[in-house]
């Protein structure tokens, strides 16, 4: 990719060459909840499909980022302190993009 191509693109294009958007905004949207959220509410929120959203979930899980509380037949969503961290720098790195 050429400088040129770089300087013609909006902020939220040269986001996504560092980032997926869907993943890092489950991230920030975990993060500026007040509590605790379904899946199914995370994929609305990011206009995305629930298995996609899942499927996201469970590397997320694995690498530590988020956990699943369940209450009853449902799961909760909740960032780990790792996960807080990333979301965080997320957020700052979308913020000097800017």
């Amino acid at each position: 990719m050429s400088f040129q191509t770089i300087l013609k693109m909006t902020q939220k294009d040269v986001f996504n060459v560092f980032f997926r958007e869907k993943p890092a905004m489950m991230l920030v949207n975990l993060r500026n909840s007040k509590n605790e959220i379904y899946a199914s509410s995370l994929a609305k929120m990011i206009d995305c499909t629930y298995s996609h959203v899942v499927k996201i979930l469970q590397e997320m899980e694995s690498a530590g980022l988020v956990e699943f509380n369940k209450l009853g037949r449902l799961k909760l969503l909740k960032l780990t302190k790792k996960g807080e961290s990333v979301a965080e720098y997320i957020v700052q790195i979308r913020s000097l993009l800017k």
